[in-house]
């Protein structure tokens, strides 16, 4: 029986995928702190800890939920990657999932495993009756940009931040 070079990428995709030791979960309320070290690393440590701290215990009771990528070959599991998820309901887009500050550990990038994080984090949001996904990515995040066109993401808008 012959199969194609199709059926064969296929299939081989497929068994990367079954293969791939990380998990993708959220991000318990309680331990919504063990994302902090990836925020810092975000951010160039812009913002405390302590403040962090306090705005992450204020955005876990609001309308925000935090994903994490954690690696299952470690010894225990280890978070590796991060991606805030904002719900809200938008005149122009429906039932919406915000998708923000998404970070993955350098050493686990392009392996593939931001595809997969953002194909989980759709199927996430499609099971909260969202039918549309948005996000803000850096102006100067170039790399980031890429990656978002190639999910099939369009530029809508702006989005403006001042200090009040």
């Amino acid at each position: 029986m012959r199969i194609s070079w199709f059926q064969l990428n296929l299939y081989l995709n497929l068994l990367k995928t079954i293969m791939m030791p990380f998990i993708f979960k959220i991000i318990n309320k309680k331990e919504i702190n063990t994302v902090i070290p990836l925020i810092q690393k975000l951010t160039d440590n812009a913002i405390s800890d302590a403040i962090l701290k306090a705005r992450f215990a204020r955005m876990v009771e609001e309308n925000y939920e935090c994903a994490g990528i954690y690696d299952s070959e470690a010894s225990q599991e280890k978070l590796i990657g991060i991606c805030g998820l904002w719900f809200q309901t938008r005149h122009y887009a429906g039932k919406s999932m915000e998708v923000d500050h998404v970070y993955i550990e350098d050493a686990y990038q392009g392996k593939g495993l931001g595809k997969e994080f953002f194909k989980w984090l759709y199927a996430y949001g499609k099971s909260k009756g969202c039918n549309t996904s948005e996000l803000n990515t850096y102006v100067q995040n170039y790399p980031s940009h890429k990656f978002y066109y190639n999910e099939g993401y369009e530029i809508y808008g702006y989005h403006f931040y001042k200090t009040l």
